[in-house]
C-alpha cells in the first residue's frame, strides 16, 4: 500500500493552481491514486465561512493580525476535519495553498514578523508539514494580467497592488531557496501542458508513483 502523500501548490495570483492541481488530480487517477482536492483558506464548511470573511470586501477594515488569525483559525479546523482525517485514511491530498501561503501573503505581503507566524504555525499543525511543495513561480506583472482576464470580481487580496505581490513572490522564493528538498519551483508562464508536465516530473523524482 502506498504511503499517503500531502502535497500543496503554491503561487501568486494568475500562475494557474486551479488548473495544475486538478490536472495533478487526474494524473494521479490514471495511477490509480485517489486525491482529496481542497484548498486554503477553506475546505471544510466551518472554515470555508471563514474564507468569506478572509476575501469579501466588507464594510469593516480587516486588520493584518485579525487576518492572520483567521487564517489560522480556518487550517486548524481544516486539518482536524478533512486533512488528517484523509491522511490517516491512506489517501493523498493536495491543497490548493497552505502555510506558506500564510508566510508570503502575511509575513511578506501585509508585513506582519514571521516568527509570530512561525509559533501559530506550531500550535496549530505540529509536526504536519507536506511532503511536497510545488512552487508556480512567474513574474508579478504577467501573472496579474492573467488573473485579470479571469474576470469577476476582484476579491481582498487580488485587489492589491503589484508591490504587496512583488513582496509576496520574494518570500515565496525565500522558502523554497531554505528548504530544496520539499518544494520544487516549476516556471508557470509556459503553457499548461508543459507546466503539467513539470509538476508530473516533480513527483515522480520522488518515487512515490509505482
Amino acid at each position: 500500500m502506498r504511503t499517503a502523500r500531502f502535497l500543496t501548490l503554491e503561487g501568486i495570483e494568475g500562475v494557474g493552481k486551479s488548473t495544475q492541481i486538478a490536472r495533478l488530480a487526474a494524473a494521479l487517477a490514471q495511477h490509480g491514486i485517489d486525491a482529496e482536492v481542497t484548498r486554503e483558506p477553506g475546505g471544510t464548511p466551518l472554515a470555508e465561512k471563514i474564507r468569506g470573511i478572509l476575501l469579501d470586501h466588507g464594510a469593516e477594515s480587516l486588520p493584518p493580525v485579525a487576518e492572520l488569525l483567521l487564517m489560522f483559525a480556518a487550517r486548524a479546523l481544516h486539518l482536524d476535519n478533512l486533512i488528517e482525517p484523509a491522511l490517516s485514511a491512506g489517501r493523498w491530498v493536495l491543497c490548493d495553498r497552505f502555510t506558506d501561503a500564510t508566510y508570503a501573503y502575511q509575513g511578506g505581503g501585509r508585513r506582519l514578523d514571521a516568527t509570530v507566524i512561525g509559533t501559530l504555525e506550531q500550535l496549530v499543525q505540529g509536526g504536519r508539514r507536506p511532503d511536497l511543495t510545488i512552487l508556480l513561480d512567474m513574474p508579478v506583472a504577467p501573472a496579474l494580467r492573467r488573473a485579470q482576464a479571469r474576470g469577476g470580481g476582484a476579491d481582498r487580496f487580488e485587489s492589491e497592488r503589484a508591490e504587496f505581490f512583488e513582496r509576496v513572490r520574494r518570500v515565496y522564493l525565500d522558502r523554497a531557496a531554505a528548504e530544496p528538498r520539499r518544494f520544487a519551483v516549476i516556471d508557470a508562464g509556459g503553457t499548461p501542458d508543459a507546466v503539467a508536465h513539470a509538476v508530473w516530473a516533480a513527483i515522480e523524482a520522488r518515487s512515490w508513483i509505482s
